[in-house]
């Protein structure tokens, strides 16, 4: 999807390979002292973006959400300053390399003309009472390859 294709905020319908969609207004407290939204603030919207796709969508969607997980891994491009704005942005996120423990998102963050930024990150699943990894269930894995880009 390219910055100047629409979808609306938390999407998870239009089938496989279409990426999760989380719209958001930059709020005011986000920006620094240079007038720009601050790198540790671009970390909080992977985190925003990772929760309503994991978390919040599911249930909406009468589905059990995906289960605890940890950040095992974040990369991130910082691709041009984005100054607070009335218009919202977007953070498209697709789903890739998916194992038995392990999954990686690929995020970017847009308007309708711009990209911001480009992350990666890697979760492990975790099993938060025995304070341990666990496996994927089943219903995760299928849940998360609906994020995966058709080949």
């Amino acid at each position: 999807m390219t910055a100047t294709e629409q979808r609306p905020a938390g999407s998870a319908d239009g089938g496989p390979g279409r990426p999760h969609v989380y719209e958001f207004a930059i709020r005011f407290g986000d920006v620094d002292m240079y007038r720009h939204v601050n790198n540790v603030t671009f970390v909080a919207y992977l985190e925003d973006a990772r929760t309503a796709m994991m978390f919040i969508d599911p249930v909406k969607r009468g589905i059990q959400p995906v289960g605890g997980c940890v950040v095992h891994h974040h990369e991130i491009d910082y691709l041009r300053p984005l100054s607070f704005r009335t218009e919202p942005v977007r953070m498209l996120t697709t789903v890739r390399d998916i194992t038995a423990v392990k999954f990686t998102l690929d995020h970017e963050l847009v308007d309708d003309d711009q990209s911001y930024l480009r992350a990666t990150t890697i979760l492990a699943a975790y099993d938060v009472d025995q304070a341990r990894p666990r496996r994927l269930r089943p219903d995760e894995r299928a849940y998360l390859s609906e994020f995966t880009p058709a080949n």
